[in-house]
């Protein structure tokens, strides 16, 4: 029978196959020692019934919080490439944003991609184009009502866009215009003859933003060496459209919008993006915040099945307690909404006790006792 079985119930699964791997060639009698210290540490780790757990995970990520820089920098020496980190990153998790600042994905690739083959071509082909990036002027003919875009050549072979393709993308996204290409140019006729020239202003305005080829919402593009193999970082988001792409790793490709990971890859994912996103600030910015602090607040975010900001609107108004829900913010349309309809307070948590000045249910107050008095003669 092997040693190790004796540990399996007091010790996880990862702990034991973490010493089965790193104890090879070591005695019994030793590795015995070595289990039996483990099993003491890891019960010293343990929480204590009742222990407060919220309160120190909120001390351990707010006391280390209050150091933290206030300003975004500019990642890799990029200037366009800004990501939002620090102070203002740390809200936009918690807070539970869906439209956040800087949207950035890690695109890692297969071979021979990832060993540096034609990645600069394959960064340009998963950037988004538009219309106005190779259209080297614009020029509208009252007479006609025509609109007439002339196109810059060697701009589209860098891009390896052809007059086709962007005839053809334009064709599908204008309506009302009859496109044709002609001498390096675009034309767009209006097929109405009563509109105005306010309207066709508006149309030169509109198509300069039309999307040509690329990856909707991919706006910037960085080729960058990690270790031993070539990545892609993103500014700009869209994982369902790179994941369809053959020469992508789909397994380790990320992005930092955690309600999109949410939405391709499930609440799990969303979980660890959340623990990966405010362990890699708070680790940028030098500083040290046990992880399963951040992983009380990453639970307590997706609890219920989606990703819930720490907010009014989130989380907390899932409180069953009125008084607890009263206590963080608007107190008075809680306790108004919770009388109408007759809400009872069952003060099973802290906040709605330490607000009537009972003993809170942690600690020492988490038993009840439970006695038989004895009554006089």
């Amino acid at each position: 029978m092997s040693i190790y079985t004796e540990y399996e119930k007091k010790l996880s699964k990862r702990i034991i196959d973490e010493i089965k791997s790193n104890s090879e060639g070591v005695s019994d009698a030793k590795l015995k020692k070595i289990l039996d210290q483990t099993v003491e540490e890891y019960e010293n780790a343990l929480a204590e019934p009742g222990e407060c757990v919220g309160l120190i995970s909120a001390e351990s990520i707010g006391e280390p919080g209050t150091q933290m820089t206030l300003n975004t920098f500019h990642f890799a020496g990029v200037a366009e490439m800004n990501v939002t980190m620090g102070l203002p990153r740390i809200i936009e998790i918690l807070d539970g944003r869906k439209n956040i600042s800087t949207p950035m994905m890690e695109i890692y690739l297969q071979k021979p991609y990832s060993q540096g083959k034609d990645i600069r071509k394959l960064a340009l082909s998963i950037k988004q184009t538009t219309l106005s990036e190779f259209v080297s002027e614009f020029l509208i003919n009252i007479a006609d009502l025509t609109i007439e875009a002339k196109l810059n050549t060697e701009k589209m072979k860098e891009l390896g866009i052809t007059e086709g393709a962007a005839l053809k993308a334009l064709q599908g996204q204008v309506k009302g215009f009859n496109c044709k290409a002609q001498d390096n140019s675009l034309i767009l006729k209006m097929r109405k003859k009563e509109e105005s020239l306010n309207e066709l202003y508006k149309i030169k305005e509109k198509i300069k933003g039309l999307h040509i080829s690329g990856i909707k919402g991919i706006t910037q593009v960085l080729p960058v060496k990690r270790g031993e193999e070539y990545i892609i970082i993103t500014a700009g988001s869209n994982l369902k459209e790179i994941l369809k792409l053959p020469e992508v790793d789909a397994l380790r490709v990320t992005s930092n919008d955690i309600f999109e990971i949410e939405s391709v890859f499930g609440i799990e994912a969303a979980r660890q993006a959340i623990i990966n996103e405010v362990f890699k600030v708070i680790e940028s910015q030098g500083l040290n915040v046990d992880v399963r602090h951040i992983m009380l607040v990453a639970d307590t975010m997706c609890v219920s099945g989606s990703v819930k900001g720490i907010t009014r609107y989130g989380i907390v108004s899932e409180k069953a307690s009125v008084l607890a829900r009263a206590s963080f913010e608007t107190p008075i349309r809680h306790i108004i909404n919770a009388s109408l309809i007759g809400e009872v307070d069952m003060l099973n948590s802290v906040v709605e006790n330490v607000m009537i000045n009972q003993p809170i249910p942690v600690g020492t107050g988490l038993p009840d006792l439970v006695t038989k008095v004895k009554k006089d003669g």
